[in-house]
């Protein structure tokens, strides 16, 4: 089998979701982080439109976004709805992040390309990004919980109606590996082979 076949096998395969409570706190160097968007604008991109857009938090700025995160919940939400602990949970969701990265999708000005194009591009840049974290030996959180998808994350982020917040990532190293994964259902039942 081709080397570089099985190396990208093997990190496609041991990429996991490790939650942001679970790492350590130790920072990523820069340069790191800068590689990691490199990997990202690689995406499959249809008409050129590189749609992805990153807003990249670090150092005391991930704490800064946490708190932000969690205050837009608190008034965005209906007493009967709000929950203290789903809170709590935002506000301390990146002590132990390296960086915070929320990551959108900026439609395009080619009307002809459908948005789902550009969600599923904005889309492949995150996994360039996840898989590129995780040869570095970099854990990593697809988040879209709290108010990812709300109306008032755009506004918080300055987009445009038509742009598409996809997750909230975490980026951070953990002490322990992740368990071995696992697939539910076989390939053989999603695939047909015509």
């Amino acid at each position: 089998m081709n080397p570089s076949f099985l190396t990208l096998q093997h990190i496609i395969q041991s990429r996991r979701t490790t939650k942001p409570p679970r790492m350590n706190g130790r920072y990523i160097p820069d340069d790191q982080m800068k590689e990691l968007l490199s990997l990202a604008d690689w995406a499959p991109t249809h008409g050129h439109t590189e749609p992805w857009r990153f807003v990249v938090y670090a150092r005391e700025k991930v704490n800064d976004f946490c708190r932000t995160h969690a205050e837009l919940y608190r008034s965005h939400t209906s007493p009967d709805k709000f929950l203290e602990m789903k809170y709590e949970k935002l506000l301390h969701m990146g002590d132990h992040a390296s960086h915070v990265i929320v990551a959108y999708m900026q439609r395009g000005e080619l009307p002809k390309i459908p948005a789902l194009e550009e969600i599923a591009a904005t889309s492949c840049a995150i996994q360039n990004l996840l898989l590129g974290a995780t040869a570095l030996g970099i854990s990593s959180y697809w988040g879209s919980g709290g108010m990812a998808y709300h109306p008032v994350m755009k506004e918080l982020l300055q987009l445009r109606e038509e742009d598409t917040v996809l997750g909230i990532l975490y980026l951070g190293y953990a002490d322990t590996p992740e368990p071995t994964g696992k697939r539910i259902t076989p390939l053989e039942e999603k695939v047909r082979w015509m």
